[in-house]
């Protein structure tokens, strides 16, 4: 959605207000009014930027009073309810300065504001149709309108010109994938999309629209169809490689899939559910052929801008599955490095560390886990546990201690918190404490 840090908008309201002052007939005659009004605005200014919008709002009242045909203290007076979040003295305010100024965009921002805020998707529309007029990068918060409001159609017009003028960012390239998974749209756009490439078959984009919608409802094989189409038709495409990579994965031809799966995951164009399905089909073929994990590591970084999966994480799990360690291991170290704060990353991290008997990093990377995040009562046990195998027990008993305090209502893990601590106890000849723990225990195994 739009961003509503409005740069300049102070020098455009002192820019209206000074409009005001010197269209005055009369300087000598309404100095005083001038001087009353000049400081009630500066006044409403002053109150709003240290946040005490009421007084704002009186301040601002008093330069309406003088002269209520002013929209910039119309705005103002809208902002400072806006902030408040009264929304409907905030329409009204928006809506009045609309009326005597039509032409600045930040009186209709102003609106759009007060309907985002409220999510009144229906009332928005309007509002950013005209604000399309000031920026054509408001295109994107219409489609979002139109795709909340079930006004597909109008959502993929839009789409289409846009696309048509630059390259979709990815928001709006998935937008355009749900219209076109969506059965209401599928079945005539699929008939409309085989008659335009039997009369336009160079035209590159229709095949790119029927490839994405047979993709959508998992008919790889019409898909590939489609694909090896383009491919003839035009032989550069790289969008024939969406099918042609699992064509060579059939075929056992290794080189050709993976040269296949980087023209895919090289294109910008081209939705991450797409990169991710040649992805996932190429990871199952390096498996079972180990010489072709080297092309998994190199497709990951093709990944770095996806939001929603980490896809280094996910590998991690994946040979975690299925026992291998090492690998599992170095894919967990390379998603923490892209997401340093995923706490699950790092327990499951350390759970591997653990079955692979390696304690030394174990304490390692829990304590520096613990610099980040020294309220993470996991992170004490790991050390612990960590230290009570390498036989370090005071460092283990310091570490369980600290710990302990931030065990809440997690009966589990106090129980491992107290099972570690026995041990350190037990080695440190701590027959009191290891007496207290052993209690402890017994007392939530009841």
């Amino acid at each position: 959605m739009i961003k509503r840090k409005h740069i300049a908008l102070f020098t455009f309201l002192l820019f209206s207000f000074g409009n005001y002052l010197f269209a005055q007939d009369n300087p000598d005659a309404i100095a005083l009014v001038d001087d009353q009004l000049e400081n009630n605005f500066y006044e409403a200014m002053k109150q709003r930027g240290i946040e005490n919008y009421d007084k704002a709002i009186v301040a601002i009242q008093k330069c309406i009073e003088k002269e209520p045909t002013n929209a910039a203290f119309q705005y103002e007076l809208g902002k400072n309810y806006l902030s408040l979040k009264n929304y409907v003295y905030a329409e009204k305010a928006f809506k009045k300065a609309v009326e005597l100024d039509n032409k600045q965009r930040w009186y209709w921002n102003g609106l759009y504001d007060v309907y985002y805020q409220t999510k009144d998707f229906q009332k928005s529309i309007p509002i950013v149709e005209k604000l399309v007029e000031f920026d054509a990068n408001m295109k994107e918060d219409l489609v979002s309108l139109y795709m909340n409001t079930n006004q597909h159609g109008k959502a993929l017009d839009l789409l289409k010109d846009m696309e048509s003028k630059s390259k979709l960012t990815s928001m709006m390239e998935y937008y355009k994938l749900r219209i076109q998974e969506s059965n209401n749209y599928a079945k005539p756009q699929k008939e409309q999309l085989e008659d335009a490439i039997k009369k336009n078959p160079k035209v590159e984009q229709n095949y790119i629209d029927l490839i994405v919608l047979y993709s959508g409802f998992n008919q790889e094989d019409k898909a590939f169809e489609v694909a090896k189409q383009l491919e003839k038709e035009i032989p550069n495409s790289d969008w024939a490689h969406v099918s042609l990579v699992k064509f060579h994965l059939n075929n056992n031809d290794g080189e050709n899939a993976s040269k296949s799966m980087f023209k895919v995951l090289e294109n910008e164009r081209m939705d991450l559910k797409i990169k991710h399905r040649v992805f996932n089909e190429f990871l199952i073929f390096a498996v079972k052929n180990p010489t072709y994990l080297k092309d998994i590591d190199k497709a990951i970084p093709y990944f770095d801008d996806d939001k929603e999966i980490n896809v280094a994480k996910e590998l991690a799990k994946f040979f975690w599955k299925k026992n291998d360690l090492e690998k599992a291991s170095f894919y967990f170290e390379k998603g923490l490095k892209k997401n340093p704060e995923d706490i699950e990353a790092m327990e499951l991290y350390l759970e591997i560390l653990i079955q692979k008997l390696d304690f030394h990093k174990v304490t390692q990377n829990a304590e520096e886990f613990l610099e980040s995040f020294p309220t993470q009562p996991n992170f004490y046990l790991y050390v612990g546990l960590g230290y009570n195998k390498l036989k370090e027990f005071k460092k283990a008993k310091t570490a369980l201690e600290n710990g302990l305090d931030f065990v809440v209502e997690n009966q589990s893990l106090e129980a491992n918190f107290y099972k570690q601590l026995i041990i350190s106890c037990e080695n440190l000849n701590d027959n009191a404490k290891k007496q207290v723990y052993t209690n402890k225990l017994k007392q939530l195994q009841k």
